[in-house]
């Protein structure tokens, strides 16, 4: 951003704010390419208009620019960095790769030991795709070992033209994926595989976004995440000439909603046009998610993989729709008792101990046939868990 639309930015956003905190997201592209001195520069005007409100920032990156001197600025500013990787060498170099083909996974390991040495706070990002999909296993013991404890998981589903060039959200039912796209099924067997091993080796000390905001939504509580909540539209993306977007998934010309150098910031955020944007999640639900019962974890998920076309022929249907409905669907008993065991305010480490309980047949409570499963699930024993 040149220096006048930068600082009218961070003036209105800090200004519409009444409550704090006050947070800012940089994320590209890669927001490393613009030079450490343009972020001392952000800190700078953040630190002018403050006043009294607490600033935050987040920044993604894929670390291969990342040295000391980017460190000791996060650290010294207290950024949360989130660091892009898709797993071990041969799963993260398929498809991050630089112009000459090479991978970057060496220049990433390389950058999460500076973040670590200077006790950066920072979570890693895994983008599943086409390959990773089916190596849950590995990408678990890769997080695990290399000493991460907050992860995330992002679908790429992608779709381009003829011309391959990216299409916009709700832009037709019939073009073809992207050859790196997740698919749908494979991607719910993947969250699985890492619930599973999550839920059994690692709670209280991992943390991951899907599991932390499905548990959220199965106690009534917000999801914390835009996508697992019923609204959205209160994310939004700007771009680097002051161009507003309802959110970084719609940043196409039909989706602009105006520019911060000619509208003011928090009226276009306050617009019906962005408001009803984030009524749409909601209302827009096709027949087959108003009746699925898994709607109260998923909600739709995000409004730009909904392109599918649902089996009475209504639009609307997200794209992940089978495999999310496979995933939550086998993790509701475990969801339920990480519930009970906050609603009893005991750790919630404590399922582990279940799980291994369940895994044993639940020896200490000896169920036959039709009793009730004890994992909670409503049916019987015989066809759950003894099944």
């Amino acid at each position: 951003m040149d220096s006048d639309v930068l600082e009218t930015l961070i003036r209105q956003k800090i200004e519409g704010h009444n409550v704090d905190p006050v947070h800012f997201t940089w994320q590209g592209g890669e927001p490393t390419l613009l030079g450490l001195e343009y972020f001392q520069e952000i800190v700078r005007l953040q630190e002018m208009y403050a006043g009294s409100k607490r600033i935050e920032n987040g920044f993604q990156t894929n670390g291969i620019l990342l040295n000391e001197a980017w460190c000791r600025f996060f650290k010294e500013n207290n950024f949360l960095v989130g660091l892009s990787i898709d797993g071990p060498k041969e799963l993260h170099d398929t498809y991050r790769i630089d112009r000459g083909g090479e991978g970057s996974f060496d220049q990433v390991m390389r950058a999460l030991e500076l973040l670590k040495a200077h006790e950066v706070t920072y979570n890693t990002l895994t983008v599943v795709n086409a390959l990773n999909q089916s190596y849950a296993d590995e990408v678990y013991d890769f997080l695990k070992s290399s000493g991460s404890v907050y992860w995330q998981f992002i679908p790429i589903v992608e779709r381009k033209n003829q011309n391959g060039e990216s299409v916009a959200p709700g832009e037709g039912a019939h073009i073809e994926m992207s050859e790196w796209s997740v698919n749908g099924d494979l991607y719910g067997r993947f969250l699985e595989k890492i619930f599973q091993r999550w839920v059994r080796e690692d709670v209280g000390n991992i943390f991951i976004q899907q599991f932390e905001s499905a548990l959220a939504n199965q106690m009534n509580m917000p999801a914390g995440v835009c996508i697992w909540n019923a609204t959205c539209g209160r994310a939004l993306a700007i771009e680097h000439n002051g161009d507003l977007y309802p959110c970084d998934h719609h940043v196409f010309p039909q989706h602009l909603l105006g520019n911060i150098m000619e509208t003011p910031l928090m009226g276009m955020i306050q617009a019906p046009i962005q408001i009803q944007f984030g009524k749409d999640k909601l209302e827009k639900l096709p027949k087959d998610c108003r009746e699925c019962n898994v709607l109260d974890l998923c909600h739709g998920e995000c409004p730009k993989n909904r392109f599918m076309t649902c089996s009475n022929g209504d639009p609307g249907l997200n794209y992940l729709c089978n495999g999310y409905k496979y995933f939550f669907t086998s993790i509701r008993s475990e969801l339920g008792v990480l519930e009970e065991l906050f609603r009893l305010r005991q750790p919630s480490e404590n399922i582990m101990q279940w799980m291994k309980e369940k895994d044993a047949g639940f020896p200490s409570l000896n169920p036959q046939g039709k009793d009730p499963c004890p994992c909670g699930s409503g049916t019987s024993y015989d066809i759950c868990c003894a099944g």
